[in-house]
């Protein structure tokens, strides 16, 4: 009998769901043993280098595949895997099964300017604050930032600059008609900026879209030293609103016809929204995980998702960022939002059966994420990937998770 989820509530959380399905058997090979470096206890991680592994920047791949869903895809069993490509994921789920993506859209965010002097200046825009309410903490009484803490005048956006400490709050920087006045300092090379001039305002798409559109690049992660050939392979076939720096990668595999595959066998498709920044792709740096301060972003579950996650089966999500999405819904009963949850083990999971994510960066919250979901022998299926010659992080190949538990 088919289990249905209540809805969350902020005073009536959903109950969890029952231990998901296995996936389909097969003749599979074993995973390899994990070497002895990587040998530990089941102990839940405590500090970034429980999260450490041996990454060979060849494994790092610079560019996606010719064709998206040929990408191999690692299929878990638990004590053994599969190896197959992402053109197989309709052969892995199930009627009922709900299928979640994160549709948001990448904006082109890197802006290369020059001061009055000729001094070259980099913008990296991170998110838009036009409503007032930037979540960082910027100096009293400069760059626009009135004596009480807001934002006097709107249009900001918190970005990192370079050089940062070399340029005053009021200094204009300039490129190819475009111009940006330099705000607040928020540390840490973060600075406040904005377009000068007129513009247009929207809450969802952010200020200044239309100025910097056609001089902006995308900013691909630090990792990718080569440009992109075509800046579509950076989106997702389903992208629909700008608000994200970095791409949901694990839904770049899917094309229209393989999602045609998946609906065709009874599956739901239901997108939500989560606005991605660059600090998804950072290290955790504090000596402790318990002292990591995790980064804010926005999000938004439509009440028709919210329905169908209700009434599925299994909950199958596409990446890492729907995770957050959904499992912050479940925690909060709050369809919209900013979320900061550091999913860690041990997690209490709410929503997510079924995980298909790329491979991620040592020591980053996305493999503490990967570690909460199948607990400690994510080492293993890495030893496998990497002694198979799976390619890794955003442009790579993915991995298909059942939830430990």
């Amino acid at each position: 009998m088919t289990e249905t989820r209540t809805p969350p509530q902020a005073s009536d959380p959903p109950r969890a769901a029952g231990a998901p399905p296995p996936l389909a058997s097969g003749d599979d090979p074993p995973l390899v043993s994990a070497p002895p470096h990587w040998t530990s206890g089941d102990d839940p991680p405590q500090t970034p280098d429980d999260l450490d592994y041996e990454l060979p920047a060849a494994t790092i791949a610079q560019t996606p595949l010719d064709e998206r869903d040929q990408a191999r895809l690692l299929v878990d069993r638990g004590d053994r895997v599969d190896h197959l490509r992402v053109a197989d994921l309709d052969s892995l789920v199930e009627p009922g099964d709900v299928m979640v993506v994160n549709d948001t859209r990448v904006f082109p965010a890197r802006l290369r300017l020059r001061r009055a002097t000729g001094g070259a200046v980099e913008v990296l825009l991170l998110e838009v604050l036009a409503d007032g309410s930037s979540g960082a903490s910027p100096r009293p009484g400069q760059g626009g930032v009135s004596a009480g803490g807001g934002l006097a005048g709107g249009g900001w956006w918190e970005a990192l600059v370079q050089p940062s400490r070399r340029l005053r709050a009021g200094e204009v920087v300039v490129s190819d008609g475009l111009e940006m006045e330099i705000g607040a300092d928020l540390g840490r090379g973060r600075r406040l900026v904005r377009p000068v001039g007129p513009s247009t305002v929207d809450r969802d798409l952010g200020w200044g879209l239309d100025q910097i559109e056609g001089k902006a690049e995308v900013a691909l992660p630090p990792y990718i030293g080569e440009p992109i050939a075509d800046p579509e392979r950076y989106q997702t076939v389903f992208a629909r609103r700008p608000g994200s720096v970095a791409a949901p990668t694990a839904g770049l595999h899917l094309t229209g016809a393989l999602l045609e595959r998946i609906r065709a066998r009874g599956v739901t498709v239901a997108p939500l929204e989560l606005a991605i920044g660059l600090d998804t792709f950072r290290p955790v740096t504090a000596d402790r995980l318990d002292d990591h301060v995790m980064h804010r972003e926005r999000y938004r579950v439509p009440a028709a998702t919210a329905e169908a996650v209700a009434a599925a089966r299994r909950v199958v999500s596409v990446g890492t960022t729907a995770v957050r999405a959904l499992e912050t819904w479940a925690a909060t009963g709050d369809a919209a939002g900013r979320s900061s949850l550091f999913i860690r083990r041990p997690f209490d999971w709410r929503v997510v059966d079924v995980l298909m994510t790329n491979f991620h960066l040592p020591r980053s919250t996305l493999l503490c994420l990967v570690d909460a979901f199948v607990g400690p022998r994510w080492r293993r299926l890495y030893e496998t990937a990497l002694a198979e010659g799976y390619r890794f992080l955003s442009f790579g190949d993915a991995m298909l998770l059942n939830r430990a538990g």
